[in-house]
């Protein structure tokens, strides 16, 4: 499996590119910007983009989706109560980020538990709400990709549209259910281990 994070937008989002080398088919997970970049590991690795794939619709995570869409033959995947966030600039805060108003509409609208095949990889998308409604963590072999709901010693905010701390501890709960051998890969700052997070992260400790 192929995996390369980079920094991208003025906010610095972690945006993943995971691809499988079997098929060469790949995702893009929260481009937050600089098309550019995502782009030149795209072609290098001469990679078919299938999916981009948004934990959630926050205009810092989202900045890159259009110009993918419009320069690859791919479909743009979020959770179903995601979509109000993405259709409108003021909810999804690209009002305030950047130059652009962002009006998104999903090609795929998940559940929970639902799979997507990539290749030879499945993706399992897990609802992780709490940072907004619709946010979702990704499954990948034995990653995970958190978005903003967990971070390497914290969690992603709860005071913006639809964002919701009860939910948020039930999310977290529920990632804390997941095998101790998990890398956490979240949408902002380094990547850690589950196991790690578990015994150190104040937001897990404790939390049943």
């Amino acid at each position: 499996m192929f995996l390369q994070r980079l920094e991208a937008g003025i906010y610095g989002v972690n945006c993943y590119i995971v691809g499988d080398e079997n098929t060469q088919k790949c995702i893009v997970i929260d481009p937050g910007g600089d098309f550019e970049k995502i782009n030149e590991i795209l072609l290098e690795n001469e990679f078919q983009l299938k999916y981009v794939v948004l934990t959630h619709g926050h205009g810092d995570h989202i900045g890159a989706t259009k110009r993918l869409l419009t320069e690859y033959d791919c479909k743009l995947v979020a959770h179903f109560l995601e979509k109000d966030i993405l259709n409108d600039p003021k909810l999804n805060l690209s009002n305030q980020i950047g130059n652009e108003e962002i009006v998104l509409e999903a090609d795929l609208y998940v559940h929970d538990n639902d799979k997507i095949e990539l290749g030879d990889l499945n993706i399992q998308i897990i609802h992780t709400p709490g940072h907004t409604k619709g946010s979702i963590t990704l499954i990948i072999n034995d990653n995970l990709f958190t978005g903003d709901t967990l971070f390497s010693g914290s969690i992603g905010r709860t005071d913006l549209y639809s964002g919701d701390f009860s939910q948020m501890k039930k999310s977290l709960n529920k990632l804390k259910s997941l095998d101790d051998e998990f890398v956490v890969f979240p949408g902002h700052g380094p990547a850690s281990r589950l196991g790690i997070e578990k015994v150190t992260n104040p937001y897990l400790v404790g939390e049943d």
